[in-house]
């Protein structure tokens, strides 16, 4: 079989990878992007992706470069204020509500949310819509075997790419990190995170709410209206044994539980999807480059699901290759690239994974006295303005 040749290989088609194909395509690369399982596109449908992603403000540029965030915007519910709640007393009641307002350091929103199957239905019409972009949905990467001049990929329909650069989007347990040998550090937490959308009688108002007690943050994040009422995606982590109990009740169980979690805060939450359950990891690998290599995303870095860090790491990863490969395309996929790719981006991820894992080992605490640390040191961070503002910017990824 002939090998067909490519500027650009992505393994793996989540929202990550199929947002490199369309930056890459807009830069006028030729790009082939494979994932062996079709996205699903309906919520509704059989095993339909049921979280969300909020994209912050530095992610909105990159995806105007592209030509995405014209048909995501209609869609995009603004997140104006991360409020946090600490309910860390005897009884599961607010006792510290602190709100980090956008409008203290910027004209714009802090991020826009959208479902993650919705993201996949807009992102891959639109890479219909680039001649240069091939989407192959049901084909994955099978064998890959890299030379100083090209990384030659055996997909699993048999056919073969010859691709200046390969691209590692291809999840946590990444097949072609592995290929590569490249290593990786993981951190189990013994927690689960569940993931479903509600609707309630109070509106959010822009506002993404984190609730903090113990086994980790109950979040509710702005979606729009669904059928006429406030609607948010929640984000609930508790250890394993009591996320699995809550995952398998019966829905008026269920229900009655959030409503306990919550605080009541947006009224009585109404189950508006199927509940999802994952386990809760951080893991980072050793490197992100290979030989005609890079990794981005999840094949390259894995955080909790806190203050919207995940995707927008991995956005962080796809701007700089992104710029790397637009200042000098002859050198695309070389090793000084890849080399000043890593260097410039990892000790940044391996900066945010550690971050992170503080952030949800304070939020995990059980015994009544380090709740009540974290809650007074809720109140000594919020007090200081500059302070204030400068976790702000961080959580945005500017200075």
């Amino acid at each position: 079989m002939e090998r067909e040749n490519t500027d650009i290989l992505i393994s793996g088609g989540g929202v990550a990878g199929l947002t490199a194909a369309s930056a890459f395509g807009a830069a006028g690369f030729s790009v082939i992007c494979v994932d062996p399982t079709p996205p699903v596109t309906e919520a509704s449908a059989e095993g339909s992706d049921l979280r969300t992603t909020a994209f912050l403000q530095p992610a909105r540029t990159l995806l105007d470069e592209c030509g995405l965030w014209g048909r995501l915007a209609p869609f995009a519910a603004p997140l104006q204020i991360m409020r946090i709640v600490d309910a860390g007393g005897v009884e599961p009641e607010p006792r510290v509500v602190k709100d980090f307002d956008a409008s203290d350091i910027s004209d714009q929103p802090f991020g826009w949310n959208l479902p993650n199957w919705l993201l996949r239905r807009e992102m891959v019409a639109h890479l219909d819509e680039l001649p240069n972009v091939s989407f192959r949905p049901g084909v994955g990467t099978d064998r890959v075997m890299t030379r100083e001049r090209e990384a030659l990929v055996t997909l699993s329909d048999s056919s073969r790419i010859s691709a200046k650069l390969l691209v590692a989007a291809d999840g946590r347990s990444s097949p072609v990190r592995e290929a590569l040998g490249i290593g990786v550090k993981t951190t189990r937490y013994g927690q689960k995170a569940l993931a479903f959308a509600v609707t309630h009688p109070i509106p959010h108002e822009n506002v993404s709410t984190e609730i903090h007690r113990s086994g980790g943050p109950f979040t509710l994040v702005p979606l729009p209206d669904r059928d006429g009422l406030p609607c948010s995606a929640i984000v609930w982590m508790e250890t394993g044994p009591e996320a699995k109990r809550l995952y398998d009740l019966p829905g008026v169980e269920f229900e009655a539980a959030m409503n306990e979690r919550s605080c009541l805060l947006f009224g009585p939450l109404t189950l508006a999807s199927r509940r999802t359950i994952w386990p809760i990891i951080s893991q980072i690998a050793e490197r992100m480059e290979g030989e005609r290599t890079a990794l981005i995303a999840e094949s390259a870095h894995v955080v909790p699901p806190i203050g919207a860090q995940g995707l927008n790491m991995s956005l962080g990863d796809l701007r700089i290759l992104l710029e790397l490969a637009q200042s000098s395309p002859d050198q695309l996929g070389t090793r000084e690239m890849l080399t000043a790719y890593n260097r410039r981006r990892h000790p940044e991820v391996r900066l945010r994974v550690t971050g992170i894992d503080a952030l949800n080992r304070a939020s995990m605490m059980g015994a009544q006295g380090l709740r009540d640390m974290r809650a007074k040191a809720l109140n000594a961070f919020y007090s200081v303005a500059p302070v204030r503002k400068t976790l702000m910017r961080a959580g945005l990824g500017t200075r």
